[in-house]
């Protein structure tokens, strides 16, 4: 920042966590910004400079990284700054010039209820086997939704969890469960990999951090086929489009077979937004739920996608939400704007029905 103003990262890390930023970015020539509620805002300091963004890379980079920081354009790793918080980081180039992105990562893990998610939630955390995916776009509070699941698991049942990670971000203790935390590239080469290898680690639930490529794929249905719980993180916005989403990885002639697993493996997505409240202060999520139930195996199997969701619209049907119940309900609770509800909609139409009270879905007041 200029030859007479050193740039402190922790300090400046430190003062962005303590005024709520959920993101820090870090650009050279640009001034700082932090994301708060959803809204980035410029902080009030120089323009960042070469050496600023430099010395903070050398300050926050792992050994393991600094041979490969000059040779690879993007890298993930953690930060921490001790009893403090812990953070998720990005390295990147743009136009050639150096930029860093923070997540924050609380050192506490949120209930359910204190991230007022429904309850229905907690029965993902009762299967002994199958597939629970956790989806949305970057910013939508997986990572916060699946550390309270794993969380819960650990509190309610004395079972091995093994999460494989790039990079392993909320750190549990112990508690019912034994939590054994491994980071891509330090512990494992790769999530293929960690699976495969997981498998021989006595674990009962495999968190797999994301699910990108085939591979992947592969390796989580074969280990929720031999009874384990799998839980991951795919980038898509609905019930729907996941399924898709995981079949399109495959070729042509493999899709029904991979349909035929998948149906047999699923036990639930929960796909989320988070959406900006009244006072702006917070933002809440509003999830969609999938529960598996035999109609939907049928559905999944036979490649009629577009009825899966007309069951989850019936709302009481095993506790399935959809967006839209999830929208309304927060509405209704006077936590967001009707306009708010509306943007975040998907389908604005049906959810301007429902707060006119014309909508006859069932499910849309009972309790989410």
């Amino acid at each position: 920042m200029g030859d007479s103003t050193p740039f402190y990262i922790d300090d400046f890390l430190r003062q962005a966590v303590t005024v709520g930023a959920s993101d820090i970015h870090l650009m050279v020539g640009e001034r700082p910004a932090i994301r708060v509620a959803g809204q980035i805002m410029r902080i009030n300091l120089p323009p960042l400079t070469e050496d600023d963004l430099m010395q903070t890379i050398d300050k926050i980079s792992p050994e393991h990284l600094k041979d490969r920081i000059s040779r690879f354009f993007d890298i993930d790793f953690s930060y921490e700054i001790p009893k403090f918080s812990r953070f998720r980081v990005n390295l990147s180039h743009q136009l050639a010039k150096n930029a860093i992105v923070f997540r924050v990562i609380p050192y506490y893990i949120k209930s359910f209820e204190e991230l007022n998610l429904p309850k229905t939630i907690e029965n993902f955390a009762d299967f002994n086997n199958g597939i629970v995916l956790i989806t949305g776009p970057t910013g939508s509070g997986k990572s916060t939704t699946i550390a309270s699941l794993i969380d819960y698991i650990n509190e309610k049942y004395a079972k091995h969890i093994v999460t494989i990670e790039d990079p392993v971000e909320f750190i549990y203790t112990n508690k019912k469960s034994i939590v054994s935390q491994r980071q891509l590239l330090i512990d494992t080469p790769s999530f293929t990999d960690g699976i495969k290898y997981a498998l021989r680690q006595d674990p009962d639930v495999i968190f797999i951090g994301e699910i990108r490529d085939r591979e992947t794929v592969e390796a989580a249905l074969n280990a929720a086929e031999t009874g384990h719980m799998v839980v991951s993180t795919i980038h898509t916005n609905d019930a729907v489009q996941t399924v898709n989403r995981i079949v399109n990885f495959f070729e042509p002639s493999e899709r029904n077979f991979v349909r035929q697993q998948l149906s047999n493996t699923l036990r639930g997505t929960i796909a989320q937004k988070l959406v900006p409240t009244v006072d702006a202060d917070t933002r809440l999520p509003a999830p969609e739920i999938l529960v598996v139930t035999p109609p939907v195996i049928d559905f999944i199997a036979k490649d009629e996608l577009e009825r899966v969701y007309e069951l989850v619209k019936q709302g009481s049907y095993n506790n399935m939400v959809t967006m839209n119940m999830s929208l309304y309900k927060l509405y209704e609770e006077g936590h967001i704007t009707k306009e708010t509800a509306l943007y975040y909609s998907d389908a604005k139409s049906e959810l301007e029905q429902m707060i006119r009270g014309v909508y006859h879905g069932t499910g849309v007041n009972n309790k989410i």
